[in-house]
């Protein structure tokens, strides 16, 4: 589980994000709402320790990882998909996933597991990351942060930019990952409909803050629609 207690982040001046506390179960899928510019994404650079925090706490699974280096972070047990995907395109999609096992012991073996996921990646191993379609290289990502085993999972937007059967695919994996009960699932995302179907608990985003918080089932009676609404 990730527990977050009052996490603050500045830029100048500017107080970016605002006193957050939540926490991220095990064998749950927690989504994050929010409009464009809210924060989101500085938080979950914040989660990963590509940017300090000026202050609150972060526990990895009562281990606290405050001010871990991305690296430490990765090898404590997060997985992130960053949004944009970052594939390295030059790479074949096998390479890809070798990539992804950085952090586990040298000779560690891809994870037949991705294949069972993503199906396509077994099919499309030896073409290079860059060839792939939107859609595959998303699935290539999240195959990627699975190659380092995570328990805690960071999915930044998956379905941006994404065609729809893939985003069922895609729906079909996050599902089946928490459902294992091995990992707690942290989803950013902006498409509503997308993050209600998976959503066990949810957090709303404004200006820095939470505004809505609350049980997934929930989300349409709390007004979470609402207030993503430009």
């Amino acid at each position: 589980m990730l527990n977050v207690t009052r996490l603050n982040q500045f830029y100048g001046g500017s107080h970016i994000l605002r006193d957050l506390s939540f926490s991220v179960p095990m064998g749950q899928v927690t989504t994050l709402l929010g409009r464009n510019g809210v924060g989101k994404s500085t938080l979950m650079r914040c989660l990963m320790g590509v940017n300090r925090i000026r202050s609150g706490s972060i526990h990895l699974f009562d281990t606290e990882i405050t001010q871990a280096a991305p690296h430490q972070r990765v090898r404590a047990g997060m997985g992130y998909v960053p949004q944009g995907r970052e594939i390295f395109p030059r790479l074949t999609v096998e390479e890809n996933l070798v990539m992804g096992l950085a952090s586990r012991p040298a000779g560690t073996p891809i994870p037949q597991r991705i294949f069972e996921t993503f199906p396509v990646l077994w099919e499309m191993r030896r073409r290079r990351g860059g060839d792939l379609s939107g859609g595959q290289q998303q699935q290539l990502a999240i195959g990627r942060a699975l190659a380092s085993a995570p328990r805690l999972l960071i999915l930044d937007e998956p379905t941006e930019g994404i065609q729809p059967s893939i985003i069922k695919e895609i729906e079909r994996a996050i599902r089946a990952l928490a459902d294992s009960g091995e990992m707690a699932i942290l989803l950013v995302e902006q498409y509503y409909d997308f993050a209600r179907s998976l959503a066990d608990h949810y957090l709303v985003m404004e200006r820095g803050e939470f505004v809505l918080r609350g049980l997934g089932e929930r989300m349409d009676a709390d007004g979470a629609r609402e207030r993503l609404v430009v």
